[in-house]
């Protein structure tokens, strides 16, 4: 099985990190962030019914999304999330390029935050009544400069980030309370506003019966108030264990983990439901619109309406820095889940695992994003709104399916539903919205074609991460280094005693080995030859009281071929003979058939293998062909 690649911020020992709360501050700067442009939008999408919509997020929130991520954490402890959750449960090509478009979409979610975020940040900065005339018209150089800043922070150090996450996350929601404060208080004092607005949702609705029908409606609109859920789970390397915990165990991170996810989705509801309420009721429903005051920026207009401008600012000044920071979340995110899946796969460079590169490339996109969208937030709305969705449907199908395994009856019945609403949630969005599809696919193409052009470019790697073999084949190689060490490439059968014969007197005779010459013979089996890379295990056997057979398992004949003979050169001090039966076939469909399968021409290719990794002629295996 291949070793496990952790995100370059993964810690190694499961005890350290840091505390729950500190990193729920980072995963919160993308979640409490929303609070910028999440009242704005449901106001836009749900008019006089956004509070009725918004409970029914939050019961959505409290009830499906928090107890599949809790059980996600559970599954996933290492930060992978659903998408290793739903790995398990494939394999092969499909399994591999169903992840990669899982991952397609996790880099839209991730990336779109990033975007997102920066350009609403931009909004607020450029609508704030003392810099309006001066930023005017400048949304998306300033969009490109924040997010260089963000990049800027990234290249520094991970520690930076999360220190300045606490801090802005704690003045951020401490000035959001003063505002909720404020904004109730006006509408208790003022009853006629409650009276006006229930008169006028009633002569538009009805009854309760259809308030709930159309907020059912408007849900997928207002998914965004979803979106920290994944990077809760994604970011869970940083959160400290307990000192007794393992990587295989880590207890204490898990129990820090679900005290992240529950605590941040209970304090974000409560800020839903409260600023959803204030602004519906407070602000007319034009200023709502593109081109209104509240637009993108609703409860910044209440702190200008109601605490004036001095507090205003202040508050335009927390917003647009946790804005602007929230993609650091996703930032994290996308460092340590890319790192943990592309190089294993063999579909990504090793660069991929160190982090200035991926932060130039990961910031790059990100401008490329900002330009095609004009740094605009409602045009980006819809593909982050997909992202999410995706992402959480991907995680309720997963623990739905676990605990069916386990034989949960009751959970699997539970979570069995909750994938039922998200998958409606999904297809709704997505039908309303096609371009969050759109940008998800693009991700997706742009994933899948580099990387298969860098697995297809790195086809000649050795491909094994370790060598280990087994008592018996330990003592095949050690009686072999005594004479000339010559080895039998044969293909795994029903081990019938004619065919070791035979094959024995075939390769004497065609290479003129001599009868006291030791040969062993060598069968790989191929499980996944979809997967790039994986530790070889090595086992020997003695078949019919007289042939050695060392037996291997890898997604690939010739690179497990070509490991082998190096571990033995190595471990000998000898150079080892390897001999092969030409194969019949096209050249290109048989390197197709090794690019694919593992298989193909076998011996021009262990060959081929051989030479990448061993510059130096004199000391490389030999390879014979006959």
């Amino acid at each position: 099985m291949a070793k496990q690649h952790p995100g370059p911020h993964a810690q190694a020992p499961a005890h350290k990190g840091q505390r729950w709360w500190r990193v729920m501050c980072l995963t919160g700067l993308d979640y409490f962030s929303t609070l910028g442009y999440q009242p704005g939008i449901a106001a836009l999408a749900a008019g006089l019914l956004s509070p009725v919509a918004t409970i029914v997020l939050v019961i959505v929130t409290l009830c499906g999304a928090l107890p599949v991520y809790r059980r996600v954490a559970k599954e996933s402890p290492h930060g992978e999330g659903s998408i290793a959750m739903l790995e398990r449960l494939l394999s092969f090509w499909q399994g591999k390029l169903f992840v990669l478009a899982l991952l397609g979409f996790a880099a839209t979610d991730f990336m779109i935050t990033i975007t997102l975020s920066a350009a609403d940040a931009t909004a607020h900065l450029v609508e704030n009544p003392h810099l309006s005339g001066a930023l005017h018209g400048k949304q998306v150089l300033i969009t490109l400069i924040l997010i260089a800043l963000l990049g800027a922070v990234f290249l520094k150090g991970f520690s930076e980030a999360i220190g300045l996450a606490v801090g802005l996350v704690g003045v951020y929601l401490v000035l959001n309370v003063v505002v909720v404060a404020v904004g109730l208080w006006h509408v208790v004092t003022a009853p006629h506003v409650v009276t006006d607005w229930s008169n006028a949702l009633t002569a538009q609705h009805g009854n309760i019966v259809a308030m709930i029908g159309v907020s059912l409606v408007v849900f997928p609109k207002l998914a965004l108030g979803l979106s920290g859920f994944e990077t809760g789970v994604a970011v869970m390397p940083h959160i400290e264990g307990d000192e007794g915990d393992t990587e295989n165990r880590p207890t204490g991170r898990i129990r820090g983990t679900r005290k992240l996810l529950t605590t941040a989705a209970v304090i974000m509801s409560a800020f839903l439901i409260t600023t959803s309420f204030i602004t519906t009721l407070l602000i007319p429903a034009d200023e709502f619109q593109p081109g209104g005051a509240a637009n993108g920026r609703a409860l910044a207009y209440l702190a200008h309406q109601y605490l004036g401008g001095a507090f205003g600012s202040v508050y335009d000044a927390s917003t647009i820095a946790i804005l602007w920071f929230a993609g650091a979340s996703a930032m994290a995110g996308l460092l340590n889940l890319l790192p943990r899946y592309l190089p294993r796969y063999g579909m990504a460079p090793h660069w991929a695992r160190a982090v200035r590169p991926t932060v130039l490339v990961l910031t790059g996109v990100a401008f490329l994003v900002t330009w095609i969208f004009d740094a605009g937030v409602d045009a980006q709305g819809g593909a982050y709104a997909t992202g999410v969705l995706v992402l959480i449907s991907s995680a309720a199908i997963a623990v739905t399916i676990a605990a069916r395994k386990a034989g949960q009856r009751g959970w699997t019945v539970g979570f069995g539903v909750i994938s039922a609403v998200f998958a409606y949630t999904t297809v709704i969005n997505i039908a309303e919205r096609p371009d969050g599809v759109k940008i998800g696919a693009c991700f997706i193409a742009a994933i899948i074609l580099i990387s298969l052009a860098s697995r297809l470019a790195r086809s000649f790697e050795l491909r094994v991460t370790d060598v280990a073999l087994d008592p018996v084949a330990e003592r095949f190689v050690r009686d072999s280094a005594h004479r000339s060490i010559r080895l039998i490439a044969n293909e795994p059968n029903n081990g019938d005693l004619a065919a070791y014969r035979d094959k024995t007197q075939q390769i004497r005779t065609d290479h003129g080995i001599p009868v006291e010459d030791d040969l062993v013979f060598v069968e790989v089996t191929v499980r996944d030859p979809s997967d790039f890379e994986a530790e070889l295990m090595i086992r020997g056997e003695v078949r019919h009281d007289r042939y050695r057979v060392l037996t291997l398992e890898h997604s690939s004949i010739p690179n497990a071929l070509a490991a082998l003979l190096l571990h033995v050169r190595d471990a000998t001090g000898q150079q080892p003979h390897i001999y092969f039966e030409w194969t019949e076939g096209n050249p290109f469909a048989q390197f197709m058939r090794f690019f694919l399968f593992g298989q193909g021409e076998v011996a021009p290719v262990t060959r081929e293998v051989l030479r990448e990794a061993e510059s130096d002629p004199s000391r490389r295996p030999r390879v014979h062909v006959g």
